[in-house]
């Protein structure tokens, strides 16, 4: 088959659509024709070197996709099924074998390139604000990044749950992205210390930045408030007074989706449909694709996603 590799190691844009070898199937798995794949900052991360994929997983770059099932293996599954699918490797590539489990119905009303890119995003906000974090109506949620794949998406989600949503984000452009659908507190990052504005209101914080937000997170949540840090681009090392966290009962949890169990994705993947894809299939939460790009051009969507002037999701098609 065809997929996406780096040509030189040393320098992550160098990705080419070369000759390779067709997954070769385990027990359980199904081998699906990946007919587009989201592009996640993961996978940029992995292109430098940063984000290695789990012992036994696939080396292509790729975390979500969509297509037909072309070998169901010995699952039961048809032929010919048409899936969205949670990965640990190899989207980027025209088949990969994926874990029953790892495997999503198309949401009603959503073609092939559309779910592909929800699934990331979809399972990353529900598995963090719905199963871990237990966000109910009234709270105060607090987005870094609202103009991004997993920002446009928890927007909706918390509105949908009756929450409040503040965002940060750094143009009046992507604050107006997050306004439009239904954030309620915009904060231009660049201009303003966001903690000065939320101080103690935040019952939730989801935050991609890490070390360089960690202070004025603290700062702006509420007694039991929750920071729950799935990103790292602000750094990973860090000071702070842990006497902050006490007296209002303060919780940091740190948390990924790629490096789980197969058992833990199965019941992230589950959860998410039960519980966030009838929201797609009534348009009460829709996916947000900034760009498209065929699968060959994959250094391109790279690059563009690494410029910071994406709202939303990149998608490539094979």
């Amino acid at each position: 088959m065809k997929a996406i590799e780096l040509t030189d190691q040393d320098d992550p844009r160098s990705l080419a659509l070369v000759e390779t070898d067709t997954p070769q199937l385990q027990d359980g798995e199904v081998l699906v024709k990946v007919h587009a794949a989201g592009v996640n900052r993961g996978d940029l991360l992995q292109a430098r070197g940063h984000y290695p994929p789990p012992p036994g997983a696939s080396e292509i770059i790729g975390l979500e996709c969509a297509g037909i099932i072309e070998d169901p293996g010995t699952t039961g599954r048809e032929k010919g099924e048409e899936v969205a699918c949670l990965l640990a490797g190899g989207g980027y590539g025209e088949y990969v074998a994926v874990p029953e489990g790892q495997l999503m119905p198309i949401p009603e009303g959503y073609s092939l390139t559309e779910a592909a890119a929800v699934v990331e995003v979809a399972c990353t906000v529900w598995s963090n604000l719905g199963m871990l974090a237990g966000l109910r109506e009234g709270q105060t949620v607090l987005i870094h990044g609202g103009a991004g794949g997993i920002g446009t998406f928890a927007i909706q989600l918390c509105k949908q749950l009756g929450a409040t949503v503040a965002v940060t984000a750094g143009s009046a452009e992507k604050l107006e992205t997050c306004r439009e659908l239904g954030a309620d507190i915009l904060i231009n990052y660049k201009e303003q210390d966001f903690s000065e504005e939320l101080t103690g209101r935040c019952d939730i914080i989801l935050d991609i930045m890490g070390a360089k937000y960690l202070k004025q997170n603290l700062r702006s949540l509420a007694e039991d408030g929750q920071l729950i840090i799935i990103g790292l681009q602000g750094g990973v090392k860090t000071e702070i007074n842990l006497g902050a966290l006490l007296p209002r009962r303060l919780t940091v949890r740190g948390t990924t989706l790629r490096a789980r169990s197969l058992e833990g994705k199965a019941e992230v993947v589950r959860s998410t449909v039960e519980n966030v894809w009838p929201l797609l299939a009534d348009g009460r939460v829709r996916h947000h694709i900034h760009a498209t790009f065929p699968l060959s051009e994959a250094a391109a969507a790279h690059e563009l996603l690494d410029s910071g002037e994406v709202t939303g999701k990149l998608v490539l098609e094979a």
